[in-house]
C-alpha cells in the first residue's frame, strides 16, 4: 500500500467513524500520542536500568574480599543483561512511571455522557434520582 492508498483509507475510515457518531482523533494527533508512548517507555527503561546499576554498585562495596560480589570480571555482560531486563520491564510498564508521564503530557479524552440504551432504563434512572 503506497502513501496515497493509506491516506485515501484512513480519511475513508474516518468520514465512516463520524458517520456513526465516533469521535476521530486528527492523525497529528495519534502520532504525537504514539512519540509520547514510545519517549515515556524508554523514559521508563532508562529509569529501571539507572537504578539496577547502581544496586550492583552499592552490591560490590559492601561485599567482603572474598565475596562472589566483589569480583568484577562479568560487570559488562550484567550491565547489557540490566539494560534488556530494564527494557523488557519497561515496555510492560512495570513501574508505572510511563503511566505517570503519559497523564501529564496527553490531556484526557473527553468522556461522552452515557445515554440509557432502553426507555426503561431511563424511568428507572429518573426514578432514582427522584427518591434522593
Amino acid at each position: 500500500m503506497n502513501a496515497i492508498e493509506l491516506q485515501t483509507r484512513l480519511q475513508t475510515d474516518a468520514a465512516s467513524a463520524e458517520a456513526h457518531g465516533v469521535p476521530v482523533a486528527p492523525a497529528a494527533d495519534i502520532a504525537y500520542r504514539n512519540k509520547a508512548a514510545a519517549a515515556a517507555e524508554k523514559f521508563e527503561g532508562f529509569f529501571i536500568g539507572q537504578m539496577l546499576r547502581q544496586m550492583r554498585a552499592s552490591t560490590r562495596e559492601i561485599a567482603g574480599e572474598d565475596s562472589v560480589f566483589k569480583n568484577s570480571v562479568n560487570t559488562d555482560m550484567l550491565d547489557m543483561a540490566d539494560t534488556m531486563l530494564a527494557d523488557k520491564m519497561a515496555g510492560q510498564r512495570a513501574f508505572g512511571i510511563a503511566d505517570a508521564i503519559l497523564r501529564q503530557l496527553l490531556p484526557a479524552a473527553p468522556a461522552a455522557p452515557a445515554a440509557p440504551s432502553t426507555p426503561a432504563a431511563a424511568v428507572a434512572g429518573q426514578v432514582l434520582h427522584a427518591k434522593k
